[in-house]
């Protein structure tokens, strides 16, 4: 008999879900709007009603539901209590004991990022290996760590925030989190935009970048791989510093891979191989072996790894 689970990836706009066989094939995935009025008290009573419409219409009982993993935008306990989520309007929630209580089924919750690693593992760029670091490289800069196919969510749910390790104390403006020199600074799409209005600020030399209004980090990276060196130069900065960085993630985690996911990562094989070259002169010895791969399930990762969650 087959058996079914529900992934649901919360997102401050929508909420995707989608519709699993346990054994990893996607059935159907769609989208519900996020309603964060009145403290968002609406997200997880509309996701319920979701899932419940979808197994009447699937004819799935719940003897045929494996469970329901949830993922969303921040902080998660191991006992899948959002402590707090400014996107959402949440202040602390146990989402599990709600959804349990709701669906009368086995509920998981992990952090966004977290559970998008472990999708990643289970079916995309991580496929075969079960120690792995996700770095998502949109926005801002997220990650998720996996030791021995499990998630490593730390005492107050902020295990795997890599967006955040401290890489340059010199730095004077400030990071989304109010701290200085965060890694986000420099790797995300705006980390790489904001490197390149202060190289064209501070270089004499001709580049194509100044032909854009509005500089964007696709342009950056499509103008170093055209030969641009003023371009060149700043996803050298960028590739130096997040490799560094992940030379001492690998230090304390050991991965078999490192999967490169988000809108830069769009840029390719750029990414991919100039962070590894720095990575490789970084690191210790022992980690310099350590694969470099792109995502390969975009914003499904999330779905997937709510699923592998309740899998476990």
């Amino acid at each position: 008999m087959k058996k079914y689970g529900f992934g649901v990836d919360i997102g401050g706009t929508t909420c995707k879900i989608g519709l699993f066989e346990t054994t990893g094939v996607l059935v159907e995935k769609w989208e519900i709007p996020t309603r964060k009025e009145n403290s968002g008290e609406n997200v997880l009573p509309d996701v319920a009603v979701s899932i419940e419409k979808k197994m009447e219409e699937k004819k799935i009982g719940k003897e045929d539901l494996q469970g329901i993993g949830i993922g969303v935008p921040g902080p998660v306990t191991s006992q899948g209590v959002v402590q707090c989520c400014v996107n959402l309007g949440w202040g602390q929630v146990n989402v599990a004991e709600v959804m349990e209580k709701r669906m009368g089924c086995k509920i998981k919750v992990g952090n966004d990022a977290n559970v998008a690693a472990l999708g990643e593992m289970w079916q995309g760029g991580g496929k075969g290996h079960r120690n792995v670091v996700m770095v998502t490289l949109g926005t801002g800069v997220g990650g998720g760590i996996i030791v021995d196919g499990k998630i490593v969510a730390g005492s107050h749910g902020a295990g795997g925030e890599i967006g955040h390790i401290m890489v340059d104390e010199t730095e004077t403006e400030t990071c989304g989190c109010g701290k200085r020199g965060c890694l986000e600074q420099y790797a995300s799409a705006t980390g790489v935009v904001r490197l390149a209005k202060r190289a064209l600020a501070s270089t004499q030399e001709e580049t194509a970048l100044k032909k854009f209004q509005h500089i964007s980090a696709k342009n950056v990276f499509d103008e170093a791989k055209a030969g641009d060196k003023v371009a060149g130069e700043v996803v050298e900065t960028m590739a130096n510093i997040l490799g560094t960085a992940l030379a001492g993630i690998a230090c304390v985690v050991d991965p078999e891979v490192f999967v490169i996911g988000g809108g830069v990562s769009k840029a390719g094989s750029i990414v991919t191989d100039r962070v590894k070259k720095y990575y490789s002169e970084k690191t210790f010895h022992a980690c310099k072996e350590a694969e470099f791969a792109l995502a390969k399930l975009g914003n499904d990762a999330g779905m997937y790894g709510c699923v592998q969650m309740i899998l476990e």
